[in-house]
């Protein structure tokens, strides 16, 4: 087996906490994309986990995704300011709250990684690249490790570089889905798999993982030179996939 720890984990809670907290070593927690609680929540959370269980959190949407009526449905309460001001990674005062919010969660929750998450309507167009780069280098970060998962036109083998290069200057670990080859760049200090299912278009979130499957996310982990390496599962079945998948690292 590789020299990196393999952690191993969902995205968001699939099963019950008791069963997540006894049978795998990780979530991402969800709350923080959708609808931020109030930190005593997630305090609540951490308590009632054992020591070495480890926590993510996915950076609120208002970060990373910017207006989308779609999205905005989840919120119990309608943002401060108008929805123009929300587009991805912009250098307004309500996106910087947005992220506070994101910091005082992961705080709560003494969380490992702070997970942002773009969607494809997110190019590497270079405004949107400037945005980023700003965000990025201006960002508090708590001493947390900032992950980022872009999708799309990011993952064409012409902008690897370009993923190669933000990784670098900004210290920042590529998260993909290793199953679809979106692996981590060479200078992401992480590698953080984000499991979609396959098939389909950028998701596909109702697939089973085969035992084929799991045999060649196996291979492709142990490959991995990072210290640290997060598989969390982001299906229908990311509790039971998860299980077997670290049944079969522990064979």
């Amino acid at each position: 087996m590789g020299l990196g720890k393999i952690i191993v984990g969902t995205c968001g809670f699939s099963a019950s906490r008791k069963k997540i907290y006894a049978d795998l070593d990780a979530v991402e927690v969800q709350q923080t994309f959708y609808d931020p609680r109030p930190p005593e929540s997630f305090r609540k959370y951490r308590e009632e986990a054992p020591e070495d269980f480890r926590f993510t959190v996915k950076a609120w949407m208002l970060v990373t995704h910017g207006y989308n009526k779609r999205l905005w449905r989840r919120l119990k309460s309608p943002p401060p300011g108008d929805p123009s001001v929300y587009k991805p990674f912009a250098d307004t005062r309500e996106v910087w709250e947005a992220w506070k919010t994101t910091l005082d969660a992961a705080d709560a929750l003494r969380a490992d990684a702070i997970v942002l998450q773009t969607p494809a309507s997110f190019t590497p167009s270079r405004e949107n690249v400037e945005r980023l780069e700003n965000f990025f280098s201006k960002a508090e970060r708590r001493g947390f490790t900032i992950v980022w998962e872009p999708r799309g036109e990011w993952w064409k083998p012409e902008n690897r570089g370009l993923l190669d290069r933000i990784s670098r200057d900004y210290d920042i670990s590529i998260a993909g889905d290793f199953l679809r080859g979106r692996l981590p760049t060479e200078h992401s200090m992480v590698a953080y798999a984000r499991l979609h299912g396959l098939g389909g278009g950028e998701v596909n979130y109702k697939y089973r993982y085969t035992d084929d499957d799991l045999e060649r996310l196996k291979s492709i982990v142990l490959g991995l030179r990072q210290r640290q390496i997060y598989v969390m599962f982001n299906n229908v079945y990311s509790y039971t996939d998860a299980v077997r998948f670290k049944r079969l690292l522990e064979a």
